[in-house]
């Protein structure tokens, strides 16, 4: 590169006419008029070279401006290029990052839909077994109540009446129980859907964030559609970072997860209580089963047996009817030698003077006469004794007659009543929900 020369200085104008003081001046008005304006020879060079001086630094200058400016454009454009490429390379990291939250999102609230909808059929089991249960209640309330109108003496608390009050209170804790269950199920359904709904509008934002980034992630310098935006470089007061950008949908994710481990949990809290309190009440059934077939057994050997003994009271009652009339019939011809004795006493105590004799005719009439009266007291003593066992046969007759009727009326509430009733107690499938 040529060296630069210091431009020259100008020579000054003359522009004085009447002053001649250099060495070479003339005087003499003649002259005066063609002194104007005019430069020296010298000046003359000087501005000449003055000029090609400038001239040269001027070329000089700009030669170098180019120069430099070249290599400025160059250094912008790759630096510009590799600004947008890695701008491009960190929005397509970007991408990747939201797409990877997004697809976890989207799993996790298809996994919330998932838990709760065999949530919502695990809620209809119970609904279904909380209904199921309204007819062992009513079966076995039914049976008290029916019970209650058995007669004395069988109008006991035997153990059937016990194992019904146990399986009425059984009932009823497990209908509290299935309720509280439902409840719990009820509000778990809820935060599931909370969560999902979160995770929803996490997700949402990501795929309009995803489909701004991927829009962004096309552009280049030789797109058309891109415009200046100055006041964008600005950040906005509301932006996130990228750790709390992550920690918002994590938290989302963590909360999602704890539902769904939640709600595994609950369903199999809610199999184990369908499925025990189903077991406990087939359990309880049976036993009232049990003991009513049991107590029925008893019954009817209890009523066997009045029967039987009702059967050997009416023979014997007919025997002691036969006897009472035998002994009605003894005391009877009793009556004819009683009056004959005392026909013949009194025939003879007409006998005249001397000959009204105790002799032994009539010792024996007086022997005669006192033996009838015996028979006939023993007679009459023995026939109210008949009377009075006939008539305790006739008592154990009658009360025999009431207790077979009892023990038939009790066989009848039991048999065809209850047992009959509990026929329609639901199955295990039915109480666990399943129909």
């Amino acid at each position: 590169m040529a060296q630069t020369v210091p431009p020259c200085e100008l020579p000054c104008k003359v522009y004085e006419v009447a002053r001649n003081t250099g060495a070479h001046t003339s005087a003499g008005l003649a002259t005066a008029g063609f002194r104007t304006a005019k430069y020296l020879e010298d000046e003359w060079f000087q501005a000449c070279y003055a000029r090609y001086h400038q001239a040269f630094a001027d070329r000089d200058q700009s030669e170098r401006r180019r120069h430099e400016s070249r290599q400025l454009a160059a250094g912008t454009e790759a630096l510009a290029q590799r600004t947008q490429q890695d701008s491009t390379r960190k929005v397509g990291a970007r991408l990747q990052d939201t797409h990877c939250w997004k697809s976890e999102l989207q799993r996790e609230a298809d996994g919330l839909a998932a838990d709760t909808g065999l949530l919502l059929a695990e809620k209809r089991r119970l609904e279904r077994a909380l209904d199921a249960t309204a007819v062992p209640f009513a079966i076995a309330t039914d049976s008290l109540q029916c019970r209650e109108r058995r007669q004395h003496p069988d109008l006991v608390r035997d153990r059937v009446e016990t194992e019904l009050l146990k399986e009425a209170e059984l009932i009823r804790n497990i209908q509290e129980l299935l309720k509280r269950t439902i409840a719990q199920a009820v509000n778990q359904i809820r935060l599931n859907r909370e969560h999902k709904e979160t995770c929803e509008l996490d997700w949402s934002d990501k795929v309009e964030a995803y489909g701004i980034d991927e829009r962004c992630a096309r552009y280049s310098s030789q797109s058309t559609d891109v415009q200046l935006h100055p006041h964008s470089a600005a950040h906005a007061e509301s932006t996130s970072t990228p750790e709390t950008w992550a920690k918002f949908t994590q938290d989302n994710l963590c909360g999602a997860q704890r539902e769904r481990r939640a709600s595994a949990n609950l369903r199999v809290l809610i199999d184990c209580v369908l499925r025990d309190t189903a077991e406990d009440l087939r359990l309880q059934c049976d036993t009232v089963n049990l003991a009513l077939t049991r107590r029925c057994e008893e019954l009817e050997d209890a009523r066997h047996k009045l029967q039987h003994h009702l059967h050997e009271t009416l023979r014997e009652i007919a025997g002691q009817e036969r006897n009472v009339a035998a002994l009605k019939q003894a005391i009877k011809h009793k009556e004819a030698p009683l009056r004959v004795a005392h026909t013949r006493l009194y025939q003879r105590s007409q006998r005249p003077n001397v000959e009204l004799c105790r002799d032994t005719a009539q010792f024996r009439l007086m022997s005669e006469v006192e033996e009838l009266n015996m028979s006939l007291a023993a007679l009459k003593e023995k026939l109210l004794e008949a009377e009075q066992s006939l008539r305790n046969l006739e008592d154990t007759r009658m009360s025999l007659e009431k207790d077979i009727a009892v023990k038939t009326n009790s066989l009848f509430i039991d048999r065809q009543k209850c047992m009959a009733h509990r026929a329609r107690y639901p199955t295990v499938l039915r109480l666990a929900g399943y129909q």
